[in-house]
């Protein structure tokens, strides 16, 4: 088996507009950003998006490389790179435009990948999880993949795009019961179930397939859900500049974490649905360092591992 981690999912340019009038573009995308996240954290991991063969194509491209996340063949098929318009608050948390388009390129989907081998890991999320014709393809990338790999997925919901909440909610319910390994944050489940405690929507999940259901709470850390119990994180106090990317690095920290635990690839999914609430902490705790980190800084900048002392 290779000993990479697979992300599906979309890369683009996000416009960042902030408070003061001043605006940026940087290259970003939920999918990518943890690639990127696991890039810097020096593992093997490879990217497949749609992205153009343009200005912002180019910039998304030398963004990647610069953290060695290797592209999957056709990566550049689209016609243009897509953009996402987000607009920061006072306090850095961003809305989101979208202009955008969505497929899997063919050298992901399963047909192409090969049955006897695979990677260690595959991730997907948020649009590139929604919007078709590549959302269904994501779905068959995860189906084949549980065959060698754990599936990992984060929701990331984008209501500007993504529909009425009653609309998305089966089809997240759908890819979390394909997924070994979720990550959701509290203001996703707070759009999808409204009026509902996030931490009793992560058991819900958890008793199907999930081996771990991790809950995002901003600045206040993050709650795991697995066999062995709940345990909690507190996220450390920094001065934020802004939210753009945190969860992404979150999610890329939390497979970086299993895999240093050996709790990666199908034919540990056993031990993962066995893990244990000290080695959850462990990693729940690299999470928060990670994603506190990101905050500290402009756009979606995930730290390198001698950043956190790994």
């Amino acid at each position: 088996m290779s000993a990479h981690v697979l992300a599906v999912g979309e890369a683009l340019v996000d416009e960042v507009h902030r408070p003061d009038g001043s605006a940026a573009e940087h290259p970003g995308g939920s999918v990518a950003n943890v690639a990127l996240t696991l890039g810097r954290l020096e593992r093997e991991v490879r990217l497949a998006t749609w992205l153009g063969a343009d200005a912002r194509g180019d910039l998304v491209r030398g963004w990647l490389a610069e953290s060695a996340v290797a592209l999957v063949k056709g990566s550049d098929g689209a016609e243009r790179t897509s953009v996402a318009v987000a607009t920061l608050d006072d306090a850095g948390s961003a809305t989101y435009d979208f202009d955008l388009t969505w497929e899997v390129p063919a050298g992901a989907l399963p047909d192409a990948a090969g049955a006897g081998d695979g990677p260690l890991a595959v991730h997907t999320g948020s649009i590139a999880a929604m919007l078709e014709p590549g959302a269904t393809q994501v779905r068959q990338v995860l189906e084949a993949a549980r065959a060698t790999s754990t599936t990992t997925y984060d929701p990331n919901a984008r209501p500007a795009i993504m529909g009425e909440p009653q609309e998305v909610r089966p089809r997240v319910e759908a890819l979390v019961q394909l997924s070994d390994v979720v990550k959701v944050s509290d203001e996703d489940l707070a759009w999808l179930y409204p009026g509902t405690d996030p931490v009793a929507v992560a058991r819900d999940w958890q008793r199907g397939t999930p081996a771990l259901v991790v809950v995002t709470f901003g600045g206040k850390g993050a709650v795991a859900v697995s066999d062995a119990g709940e345990v909690e994180a507190a996220a450390p106090r920094v001065d934020v500049v802004d939210t753009v990317g945190a969860g992404d690095s979150f999610m890329g920290a939390l497979i970086d974490g299993l895999w240093e635990h050996d709790l990666l690839g199908a034919a540990r999914r056993d031990a993962l649905n066995a893990v244990d609430t000290a080695t959850v902490r462990h990693v729940l705790d690299r999470c928060v360092a990670v994603a506190a980190i990101t905050v500290s800084r402009a756009g979606a900048n995930p730290p390198r591992r001698q950043e956190v002392g790994l």
